[in-house]
């Protein structure tokens, strides 16, 4: 039998061209607001809930890999150390430059807020606010940290308490030694297959992108929106000078290495970050391109898990120093120098209460309870929020990266070359290359 003319004039290996990751996203962003607007203008309430059931479900799943993926790699990474050479001194000087990196951000926060006035002249009164659902105190923050059983802290998210629990099981692995391996063995397959199954959540981020943007139009209009104009412009200034000036600055005079290659080699994390709005979600993409970057495995399967976690410029540095100037202008509150100091020691001291996950609105409170501000200015942000979370997240996810590139170069262990040899890579091709890394590189013992 002969084949028919149709079938020997197609074309052979013809596919439809694969379209960029970074092009979705941005295809999604205008989707959202374009679908946003139309829901808003025709008061169209099953557009508005379909976009809010769409935001939601995307947000629903990355939280239903958060606490066991959080749990495994900080169980994981604690017992990497092991394989590390001074691992003691090289988690100490991890944490003093998370908390370097953050004094750094809150002051620029603070300094923006200080000469803008971001909550002069928006029309906003303390009637418009409204208490949130949960409020975050230093009574809460520490007694919270440890769980009253090992089962509350993960159908509840409180992802301080898993990192609790996470910490104290690695710990006690790392003493067990050998004992252990069994157990560790079992928590480097499971973190490796969470990570694959968030893999297929992130594919989602552009319909995700449409639900949250979307919503968030159709919700609040661009006349509320509006109102917050200079506060969206300080947290976005402040977060870029954070991200493409204290950051460059640092990776050439601390590590003494070429910062634009740091942009070519993080770009798929801060673009994930971006649109996921979870530091937790990044994890697995982060931890890929740091060691792309030449931060050897062993200690960036440390530091970056354990970042995720504790690590949040954005979040817990720019944003709270601007909201609480922000709030303190709506309720005509004056702040001090001492507020301000106290602001500094709360961003420095509890970023860990931001726990990686969307919204900053824990931190906020914490800190506006630490001030004596009210708290129903945090009601007041709540319709810019999703807005302003993908800048703040990837400025965490960026600094979460620096600072492990910063201890790296310090102590001698960045291999350079692999540093200077980077090249840009699609979000794809880095969840591609570390999924084949892993699979070629048995577990360490």
């Amino acid at each position: 039998m002969s084949s028919s003319p149709s079938a020997q004039a197609a074309p052979k290996g013809f596919r439809i061209p694969k379209v960029p990751f970074w092009v979705q996203i941005l295809a999604g962003l205008a989707v959202g607001v374009l679908l946003g607007w139309v829901a808003k203008s025709n008061d169209l309430g099953w557009l508005t809930s379909t976009l809010q059931h769409i935001g939601d479900l995307f947000v629903q799943l990355l939280k239903l890999a958060v606490a066991p993926l959080v749990f495994f790699a900080i169980l994981v990474s604690i017992t990497n150390l092991r394989q590390v050479n001074n691992a003691a001194r090289l988690a100490t000087r991890t944490l003093l430059w998370f908390m370097a990196t953050s004094l750094i951000a809150v002051a620029i926060g603070l300094a923006i807020g200080l000469l803008t006035h971001p909550g002069a002249g928006t029309g906003l009164t303390p009637k418009d606010g409204k208490l949130p659902d949960h409020a975050g105190s230093w009574i809460d923050f520490l007694t919270g940290i440890v769980p009253t059983d090992v089962i509350t802290p993960f159908t509840q998210l409180n992802v301080l308490q898993i990192v609790f629990m996470a910490a104290v099981a690695g710990i006690a692995a790392l003493q067990l030694g050998e004992k252990a391996e069994p157990v560790l063995k079992i928590s480097r397959s499971a973190l490796e297959l969470l990570q694959k199954a968030l893999w297929w959540v992130i594919r989602l981020a552009p319909i995700g992108t449409v639900g949250l943007i979307g919503n968030a139009i159709a919700t609040y209009g661009w006349n509320l929106i509006g109102k917050y104009a200079t506060f969206t412009v300080d947290v976005y200034i402040g977060c870029a000078l954070v991200l493409f000036g204290v950051y460059p600055l640092l990776l050439s005079t601390v590590a003494k290495v070429n910062p634009l290659q740091f942009f070519r080699g993080a770009w798929p994390a801060i673009q994930l970050a971006f649109v996921s709005r979870s530091s937790v979600g990044t994890m697995p993409v982060t931890q890929q391109v740091t060691e792309r970057l030449g931060v050897p495995r062993e200690y960036a399967s440390f530091a970056v898990p354990f970042g995720s976690t504790t690590k949040m410029d954005g979040c817990a540095s720019i944003y709270p120093a601007i909201a609480a100037i922000f709030i303190a202008q709506i309720f005509d509150v004056h702040l001090s120098i001492a507020d301000y100091v106290l602001i500094a020691f709360v961003s420095v001291i509890g970023s860990a209460a931001t726990a990686g996950l969307t919204g900053a609105t824990v931190m906020l409170t914490l800190t506006l309870s630490t001030l004596g501000l009210p708290l129903e200015g945090v009601g007041l942000l709540m319709a810019i929020d999703p807005i302003l979370d993908m800048m703040r997240t990837a400025t965490n996810v960026a600094g979460q990266s620096v600072c492990t590139l910063l201890v790296a170069a310090r102590e001698g262990i960045l291999d350079r070359d692999a540093y200077n040899g980077v090249k840009s890579i699609s979000l794809e091709a880095a969840a591609a290359d570390g999924s084949a890394e892993k699979a070629s590189v048995p577990a360490a013992a």
